[in-house]
């Protein structure tokens, strides 16, 4: 299960056991042991930078008391160190506390400063790659134990849909556009064959009164031959 922490694996793998675990603690909140064990990664923390320089001291706060009067002033050792005394003091709190709080803003606090407490050592103490320092704190990936898409891979997905889309809306207009090239064929057709229809000559109809006037014109014309060859 991947964890906020993965990036000091290849630095110590103790200190990482010990914050990874404290992300598990959390998960299933146990909030308590979570901030505990975060302290424990602070005091291992600040031993593994006291080094050489650590005679005398055992307890957390002597390890931290010698830490400060070696330090040379600079920005990021205050901070280093501030994160330190934070986790000792909640887990100084935890441990000697008569109830069980439960609580889960505290503990994320902790979580986060000892992540703080991690890049700086990845870093200063350990000569790590200073790419580490854009790392940010995930909380989705503590809830989920599972990385979130990293940016090259959100930007293939989004890639991808914008194709997808793209094609689609291809797709319907090809089709809109074999739609309309239909209707204006069969209406032209149509026209055709209308045009086609009003050419057709009507035949013409010959009315009554013209064969009426027909008849009795060939009658009055028989009469007359009549008449005259019977002179």
């Amino acid at each position: 299960m991947a964890t906020n922490f993965d990036f000091l694996k290849d630095t110590d793998v103790n200190l990482y056991d010990i914050i990874a675990d404290a992300e598990r603690l959390y998960r299933d909140e146990y909030f308590e042991q979570c901030i505990s064990q975060t302290r424990r990664f602070a005091e291992n923390v600040c031993k593994n930078v006291l080094g050489k320089k650590r005679t005398s001291e055992e307890t957390f706060d002597q390890m931290l008391a010698t830490l400060k009067d070696n330090a040379q002033g600079s920005e990021q050792e205050k901070e280093f160190i501030e994160d330190l005394y934070f986790l000792k003091k909640c887990g100084n709190k935890t441990v000697h506390s008569s109830s069980v709080k439960q609580n889960g803003i505290n503990a994320l606090e902790c979580l986060q400063r000892a992540f703080e407490v991690a890049i700086n050592y990845k870093v200063y103490n350990k000569n790590g790659d200073l790419e580490t320092l854009k790392l940010h704190y995930d909380i989705k990936l503590l809830a989920t134990g599972k990385k979130d898409k990293t940016l090259a891979q959100k930007y293939q997905t989004a890639e991808e849909q914008a194709k997808k889309k793209t094609t689609s809306k291809n797709t319907k207009k090809t089709s809109s556009s074999t739609k309309k090239t239909a209707g204006k064929t069969t209406k032209k057709a149509q026209k055709k064959q209308h045009s086609s229809i009003k050419s057709i000559p009507k035949k013409k109809k010959i009315s009554k009164y013209w064969i009426v006037v027909g008849f009795f014109s060939i009658v009055a014309f028989i009469l007359a031959i009549y008449l005259l060859l019977a002179k």
